[in-house]
């Protein structure tokens, strides 16, 4: 479970493509939604195909889906390949203690924070939280789950 914050903490990542991103540039173009995760948790394994879907939605104002990785490039793209992850992966690097992890808290994965343009937090999820997403589905106008997804409610990372 991450702390509790209400305003989005500032950061700069390389993506696994080398470029230099940072929050303020990525919440100008809507709402973002963060996705913290390690490749070797399960829960992260479950919850991915599902952020693929918001990634891949097109309701009004979808969030851009942005995974932070606790892992090395080579592991990150491995997993992403894997699990089908096509929205942009930024590394929170191990040598540097997880700057960003820590920033905001992060004790488990996945840990979602819904970070609104002007860096508000109005949603979060410290596991795979399935009314999470069915509330980003809703407000966003996508399909997260189909009638053939057999999920659970919830499970902790």
């Amino acid at each position: 479970m991450a702390m509790k914050i209400d305003k989005a903490i500032g950061f700069e990542l390389l993506s696994l493509t080398g470029k230099r991103e940072t929050l303020s540039a990525l919440l100008t173009s809507g709402p973002v939604l963060l996705a913290f995760y390690k490749v070797t948790c399960p829960t992260c394994q479950l919850i991915f195909p599902f952020l693929e879907r918001i990634h891949q939605g097109e309701g009004p104002g979808t969030p851009r889906v942005i995974a932070i990785s606790q892992d090395d490039a080579r592991a990150t793209a491995d997993f992403n390949q894997r699990f089908g992850a096509t929205f942009l992966t930024l590394l929170d690097p191990k040598e540097d203690r997880y700057p960003v992890s820590n920033a905001y808290g992060i004790t488990n994965v996945p840990t979602l924070f819904l970070i609104e343009p002007e860096g508000c937090i109005s949603d979060f999820a410290g596991a795979f939280d399935k009314a999470m997403l069915e509330r980003l589905a809703t407000r966003f106008r996508i399909e997260v789950f189909t009638p053939a997804d057999r999920v659970p409610v919830f499970r902790p990372g």
